[in-house]
Parts: C-alpha cells; sequence; structure tokens
C-alpha cells in the first residue's frame, strides 16, 4: 500500500461519499445527531489494507450488501480513498517536500469531492484535527444563522450582514470577535465556546472535530481553534445542497471576491470560474477550503470541494515568505485537481 502523505495508523482514511453525510445533515438540523452515526467504522486491516480476518471481511460484505440494498454507501465508498488522483496529490506533495516548499516537519490534509458523481476523490489526513485560523469564520456566521434561525429575538439586520461580510470577505479579525459576542449574548455567556455550543447542538454530525475556545487575539496569532478537513467538506457539502439554515446567505458571503489559493493565480483555471470559500493564515497555518464551480463545454456546471492545509508546530521566523511558499502549494494542488476534473468533465 502507498505510504500516504502525513498517513498514521491512527489517521486511517474515512472511505466515505458525502452521501452518506447528506442524509444525517438532513436530520441533525431537527434532532441532535450522536457524532459516531455519521460515518460507519471500518474492520481494523492490515498495514496493506486487507482485512485482518475472516470474521471482519464477511461482517464489512454483510455490510456492503445492506448498504446496496438501503441506497447507502456504506462500505462500497472505499473504492474512492483508491482513486488515482489522491495517488497524484501525494506524489506531488512529497515532490513539494523535496524541493522545500513543504517541510519535513509540517502537516498537511487534502480533501476533495466531486459533486458531479457523487465521489470522494481525495481524502489524505481528513479527520485530523488541525489549526483552523480564520477558516473557522464561516462557522461562526453559521452558528449566528442557527440562533435566527431557531429564535424571533435573533434577528439578521443589515448591520450584522454588514459584520459578516467584513468577517469572511475582509476576513476581519474585530468583526470575527463581535460576531462571538452576538452569539455569546444570545448563548449561555461563554463566548466562543457558545459558537461551538451551538454548532453541536443543530449539526452534530457535520461539526465533529471542531473546537472553538478563544477569540482571535491582537495580531492575529490565533492557534487553539481547530476543525478538520473532513468538517470543511460535510460543510460546505451541506451548504451546496442547502441542508443548512441560510445557506444561499453564506454562499453568497463566501463568493465575495477575496485572494483565495485555490483558483486566483492557479495557471489552469479559467476566467469564468466560480469560487465560494475561505481562506486561513497565520505564523503556524496556510489554509484554504471551498466549492468550485466549472462549466464543461455545453454549458453545464460541475462544482467540486477543494481544501489544502499545511501546518506547522511552531511561528515561521519569516511568516512573509513563508505563508507566500505554502499558498503556492496548495495552488499546485489545486491546479492538479482542476485538470483531473477538466479530463473528468470534459470542462472548458
Amino acid at each position: 500500500m502507498q505510504d500516504f502523505e502525513d498517513f498514521h495508523d491512527q489517521d486511517r482514511l474515512h472511505a466515505l461519499t458525502e452521501l452518506g453525510d447528506e442524509e444525517c445533515v438532513d436530520i441533525a438540523f431537527t434532532k441532535p445527531l450522536e457524532p459516531q452515526s455519521l460515518e460507519p467504522q471500518m474492520p481494523e486491516r492490515d498495514e496493506d489494507g486487507f482485512f485482518l480476518d475472516r470474521r471482519q471481511f464477511l461482517e464489512a460484505l454483510a455490510a456492503t450488501c445492506a448498504g446496496l440494498l438501503l441506497g447507502s454507501p456504506s462500505y462500497t465508498a472505499e473504492a474512492s480513498s483508491k482513486h488515482p488522483l489522491q495517488y497524484k496529490v501525494n506524489d506531488l506533495v512529497k515532490g513539494m517536500r523535496r524541493q522545500g516548499l513543504i517541510l519535513p516537519s509540517e502537516r498537511t490534509s487534502w480533501s476533495v469531492y466531486d459533486f458531479t458523481t457523487g465521489t470522494k476523490l481525495v481524502s489524505i489526513n481528513e479527520s485530523v484535527p488541525r489549526q483552523a485560523a480564520s477558516m473557522i469564520k464561516p462557522f461562526v456566521a453559521q452558528a449566528f444563522f442557527f440562533q435566527a434561525s431557531h429564535s424571533r429575538k435573533v434577528r439578521y439586520t443589515a448591520e450584522v450582514r454588514r459584520v459578516m461580510e467584513r468577517m469572511i470577505q475582509k476576513s476581519s479579525n474585530p468583526s470575527t470577535n463581535r460576531l462571538m459576542d452576538i452569539v455569546s449574548r444570545n448563548g449561555s455567556g461563554r463566548g466562543p465556546r457558545d459558537v461551538e455550543a451551538v454548532l453541536k447542538k443543530y449539526a452534530p454530525g457535520v461539526f465533529q472535530d471542531t473546537r472553538i475556545v478563544e477569540k482571535i487575539p491582537r495580531g492575529g496569532g490565533t492557534y487553539a481553534n481547530k476543525a478538520s478537513a473532513h468538517d470543511y467538506s460535510r460543510f460546505l457539502y451541506a451548504l451546496k445542497h442547502g441542508k443548512l439554515p441560510y445557506s444561499s446567505e453564506i454562499r453568497r458571503i463566501m463568493r465575495l471576491p477575496n485572494h483565495d489559493r485555490i483558483v486566483a493565480k492557479v495557471p489552469s483555471m479559467p476566467d469564468n470560474i466560480r469560487v465560494c470559500d475561505k481562506t486561513g493564515s497565520t505564523a503556524r497555518l496556510c489554509g484554504n477550503m471551498g466549492i468550485i464551480e466549472a462549466r464543461d463545454r455545453r454549458g453545464r456546471i460541475h462544482a467540486y470541494t477543494m481544501i489544502g492545509i499545511i501546518e506547522r508546530r511552531s511561528r515561521a521566523k519569516n511568516y512573509g515568505r513563508w505563508i507566500t511558499r505554502r499558498s503556492d502549494a496548495i495552488r499546485k494542488v489545486s491546479n492538479l485537481v482542476y485538470l483531473e476534473m477538466k479530463d473528468r468533465h470534459n470542462l472548458v
């Protein structure tokens, strides 16, 4: 079995198509889900990916048959984890390590989901919680919208909209802290922890690895808030399918022009690409998560998620140089992914 980028036993790929998430998300907004209900637990395997004993193999086979009968992905989704694009991304990241674009001590996560075919194409360290930086900001907006959709006392006013736009488009830290305060006042007065509490109250199956424990301090050095690439993937999936309150409004704000890393300055991207995204940048984290929409030669839109995270344990000494090179590394992966999608869907 190929040695995946930053891949450890405890970080085994959760071979899951987001179709299973859709079924759980539908329930999550009316009745909280147990976190473990979102994904089936895979039987233990050896280093080459084979089941350790015959009993486990039969259990997996039974689960696969049940999944086919019920119309759910179950273990059949595991095939997506072996998609050729996953190996291509892994090889590209390893090559960038050899070139020094990513250091050996830095950890990465990558996730790609194709909405057209309903297939997870890349899942590398997807469920590992990492520093969230500013990528947590759409989650803060979603917490407010959960409150607004469940209480007549919480209103989405023009002023709150301006705060939200500054928070996401301009990545304003003061605006983020202000919205956190609003969520907390409408909650139990525990500050940022109320944001996490609201998210997990209404959609625990989506925000499984999310931890929101601090406001963004002066200077923007926020390292304690965490989320996994899988959290972002589930969130973007639910957002795309309108499964979250005010989904269309969050998509509108996330589409406002910004300095993204998954479309802007990506060589193969045509001018008519649309992106709905949020970046995250600190001296210890460079990331971007978003939905990319492109047209094929018949004018049909094909959408996919692109999530890339590069994390380090200590602050970079030269922040400007570090964040620029890691941004370029994410662009290289996004370029590879787009070329794959272009071939899959005959994109222009």
